[in-house]
């Protein structure tokens, strides 16, 4: 599959093209989604499943797959119910990854500064951690809630007892 890091394709292009593949797929698998317009504020994607009156507001971010200091990153007020990830291609990685993450898991499982930082309201995950992490969620194009709880909240869980 082509290494999209030397494409002429634009990263707002590239953005678009996840976008629009995230909700393909999502329609493709039983839930019918569309893209929202550009700029729209927290999320990217409007889906709604057959059996629920609900619509879900589903926020994409796409990075080329790269080992070291390459960040998925959103912000505690950004409104949406639920995270898909796209990694695209590149030499470390062969092919186009999505993983699909309820809300709730993402805050569980995402990294933040110390809450007089700046960036306090950042959440982010490390791209090389994103295919361990929540391999469980990866192509859940059906929106499945139950899935096994990743390793990282069990870990967190663990230390907030002690």
């Amino acid at each position: 599959m082509k290494n999209f890091t030397d494409s002429k394709i634009t990263t707002k292009q590239m953005g678009d093209a996840c976008e629009m593949l995230i909700a393909a797929e999502l329609t493709l698998a039983g839930i019918p989604a569309l893209k929202v317009p550009d700029n729209w504020p927290g999320y990217d994607i409007i889906a709604q499943k057959p059996d629920n009156a609900t619509p879900l507001r589903i926020s994409v971010k796409s990075r080329t797959y790269k080992s070291g200091a390459a960040y998925v990153s959103y912000y505690s007020s950004d409104v949406f119910d639920w995270l898909a990830i796209v990694i695209l291609p590149s030499a470390q990685e062969e092919k186009r990854r999505f993983f699909l993450i309820p809300r709730n898991i993402a805050d569980k499982c995402a990294r933040q500064d110390s809450p007089t930082a700046k960036t306090a309201s950042e959440r982010y995950f490390s791209i090389s951690e994103v295919p361990t992490v929540f391999a469980a969620f990866e192509n859940n194009f059906n929106l499945k809630l139950d899935i096994a709880t990743p390793e990282l909240v069990r870990r967190k869980n663990k230390r907030q007892e002690k």
